[in-house]
C-alpha cells in the first residue's frame, strides 16, 4: 500500500513539474515573439561602411513581428503591422511619410543606390524635394496587405496601393488607386488616376492613358478610411503597449 501511494505521489510530482517546464516554455516563446523588436541596424557591407539604424517617429507603432532595418525613416503616426519587411540595407535611404500605413506582409527594398567604392548609382535613386532616396513613400499612403514597393521607387501622397499590387522602378503620383494585384514597371502614373485590378502598366503610353479619378468611381474615397483606421491603430497600440507618444530617434 505504502509502495502504491509513493509511486503515484512520484507520477503527481513529474507531471507537476513537466506542466511547469511546458508553462515556462510556453511563457518564453511569447515573450520572444511579443516581447522583442524587429528593429535593427544595417551591416558593414562594400557599399557601405556604418552601422544604419531606423529612425521612428515615437508616435509610429512598429509591431514586434516586423522588421525594419537600416536606413530607414518613418514618420509620424505611421502603423508597420505583423510580417512586414522594411529593409535599407542595400538601396539607401528608405522613407515613409507621416500618418501612413504599412500593412501585414509588405515588403519595402532597393536596388543597391552606392557601389563598391561607395559613388552613388544615379539611376537607382528618385529625388524628392532636392533629397535623393532609394524609396520614397509620402504623407497618408496605404500599402495594402501583401504589397511590394521595390526602389526605385516614389509613391505620391494620398495614393492607396492594393493588396498584392508590385511597384519596381517607377514614380506613383499623388491621390493614385493602384487595385489589387496590379503590376507597375518602369513608368511614371500621373496624379489622380487609378490602375484597374490585376492590370500591367509596363510602358508610358500605358500610364499616360490610364482612367481619371472621378466622383463615381467606387474607389474614390477609400484610402481616407484606410488611413483613419490605422492612424488609430498606432495610437491604440503605442497606448495598449504604455509607450509615450513623443517623437525619438531610434523609436521603439
Amino acid at each position: 500500500m505504502v509502495a502504491m501511494k509513493s509511486s503515484k505521489i512520484m507520477k503527481m510530482s513529474v507531471l507537476i513539474i513537466l506542466i511547469l517546464l511546458l508553462t515556462a516554455g510556453c511563457v518564453e516563446r511569447v515573450d520572444n515573439i511579443y516581447g522583442s523588436s524587429g528593429l535593427g541596424a544595417s551591416p558593414i557591407t562594400p557599399w557601405s561602411d556604418q552601422k544604419i539604424l531606423p529612425q521612428i517617429d515615437g508616435s509610429a507603432y512598429v509591431h514586434p513581428q516586423a522588421s525594419v532595418i537600416g536606413a530607414v525613416s518613418i514618420g509620424k503616426n505611421v502603423m508597420v503591422s505583423p510580417m512586414a519587411s522594411i529593409r535599407g540595407d542595400e538601396g539607401m535611404p528608405i522613407h515613409i511619410g507621416d500618418d501612413s500605413n504599412v500593412q501585414d506582409g509588405v515588403v519595402i527594398h532597393a536596388l543597391e543606390t552606392a557601389d563598391e567604392e561607395q559613388k552613388p548609382v544615379e539611376n537607382n535613386l528618385v529625388e524628392v524635394a532636392g533629397k535623393k532616396y532609394a524609396v520614397y513613400v509620402g504623407n497618408r499612403v496605404s500599402l495594402a496587405h501583401q504589397s511590394q514597393v521595390h526602389g526605385p521607387a516614389r509613391i505620391g501622397n494620398d495614393t492607396f496601393v492594393g493588396m498584392q499590387a508590385f511597384v519596381f522602378k517607377s514614380k506613383v503620383g499623388n491621390n493614385v488607386v493602384l487595385e489589387p494585384g496590379v503590376r507597375i514597371v518602369g513608368v511614371t502614373i500621373p496624379d489622380g488616376r487609378y490602375v484597374p485590378l490585376g492590370s500591367i502598366v509596363s510602358n508610358q503610353s500605358m500610364a499616360d492613358h490610364l482612367p481619371v479619378i472621378t466622383d463615381d468611381y467606387v474607389f474614390k474615397n477609400l484610402n481616407k478610411g484606410v488611413i483613419h483606421v490605422n492612424t488609430n491603430l498606432a495610437a491604440g497600440y503605442n497606448s495598449l503597449s504604455g509607450k509615450a507618444s513623443t517623437s525619438s530617434g531610434h523609436g521603439e
